[in-house]
């Protein structure tokens, strides 16, 4: 069975030295910003390589930005499936009473009647955060 991609990312956080935290909690400053330029140069490769039209290019430049992305995450101690699983909840829930989508002129999925809301901080709760002051914990 193949590992999970965050699972892969901490075995690469592991192996060269960077941090992984034990439970959600806020990083340095200069860690937070670090982790954006990385995120910010991985995105803006993929705008290249969306440009060029170039598949196999783009596929990597994808990965890149989920392979940063998880990384951050792990930054922050936060076990990122739970939160994508939560999010996809609520995706799920913008769905019409008919089951079927609202989508606005350029495609963009719109909310329904039944959306809820995700409830992150609960997950990040569940994960052992404790919201400090001024984070929320709505």
């Amino acid at each position: 069975m193949h590992s999970s991609i965050q699972d892969l990312v901490r075995d690469f956080h592991r192996a060269f030295g960077l941090d992984v935290a034990p439970r959600p909690a806020t990083a340095a400053l200069q860690l937070s910003l670090h982790r954006q330029d990385l995120l910010a140069e991985e995105v803006a490769e993929l705008a290249e390589a969306s440009a060029v039209g170039d598949l196999d290019h783009i596929a990597q430049e994808l990965a890149d930005v989920v392979y940063i992305a998880y990384g951050t995450a792990l930054v922050h101690g936060i076990d990122l499936d739970a939160v994508i699983a939560e999010v996809h909840r609520a995706n799920m829930s913008k769905l019409g009473p008919d089951g079927r989508p609202t989508l606005r002129a350029d495609g963009k999925v719109l909310k329904g009647p039944s959306y809820r809301a995700p409830d992150v901080s609960a997950v990040l709760r569940h994960q052992g955060w404790t919201p400090g002051p001024g984070e929320s914990s709505s």
